[in-house]
């Protein structure tokens, strides 16, 4: 995962969520949709712990556990309260068989093997556990929105100023991003072995229009820009 702009923008990343609050809480209501009884949970690239932190406080969800590599991210994790260990997707410091939900939120698109992540997913999860994926999609309109950003490098473009939300996503997030569309991480959860897929999606209004108001999340994966999948180990 490319950790750079999270350590030098930790305090920008949480900025933006707070000023998209609307946004935030639509995407802690997708994550709660599959996140109702998550046991013994792992967060993998749980960052600052913002979503972990809404969870517990907000709606009763518990996220004991975190794995982050940007030491900027984790700091702000363990002052929310969550035990973070440094470390990577694809390599995660934690034994077999020793968690019941393994949660990927946002951190798909910044991980260089996806399907080494999926597979020390699998390995830490107890048999019957979950994994839960949620990201915006490439095919989205997030998806194509935020590549053009970062080609531009900036926000600041006469075109882009007319279709971009108010409070764009920071352009140094965009730019280490590698978009995936939620077909190939289907294809790599099943690869992996991983069962019994399900899906969910929120913020299926135009960007420019998504922080207008609070969605719940409803079934599928064909409009939303935020999409979770919910797979089980076998």
């Amino acid at each position: 995962m490319p950790q750079k702009p999270f350590d030098e923008y930790a305090e920008k990343y949480d900025a933006w969520f707070l000023l998209n609050r609307n946004v935030l809480d639509s995407e802690v209501l997708l994550l709660k949709h599959f996140l109702s009884s998550p046991g013994k949970a792992l967060s993998v690239g749980c960052g600052s712990g913002l979503f972990e932190h809404l969870l517990r406080t907000e709606h009763g969800v518990e996220i004991t556990h975190g794995v982050e590599p940007a030491d900027g991210m984790a700091d702000i994790a363990r002052k929310r309260g969550l035990e973070v260990m440094s470390g990577s997707a694809e390599s995660l410091p934690y034994a077999d068989s020793e968690f019941d939900t393994v949660l990927f939120n946002g951190t798909p698109s910044y991980i260089a093997n996806l399907q080494q992540a999926f597979s020390e997913a699998y390995r830490v999860l107890k048999s019957g556990g979950a994994v839960v994926v949620a990201d915006v999609p490439a095919e989205s309109s997030y998806g194509l929105l935020y590549p053009f950003a970062a080609v531009r490098g900036t926000w600041d473009d006469p075109y882009l100023k007319k279709v971009a939300p108010e409070n764009p996503y920071p352009v140094e997030f965009a730019a280490a991003a590698n978009w995936r569309t939620t077909e190939e991480k289907k294809d790599l959860l099943v690869e992996t072995g991983f069962i019994d897929l399900e899906f969910a999606q929120t913020l299926t209004l135009h960007p420019k229009f998504s922080n207008d108001r609070v969605e719940q999340p409803v079934a599928g994966h064909d409009r939303g820009d935020y999409v979770a999948i919910r797979a089980r180990k076998p």
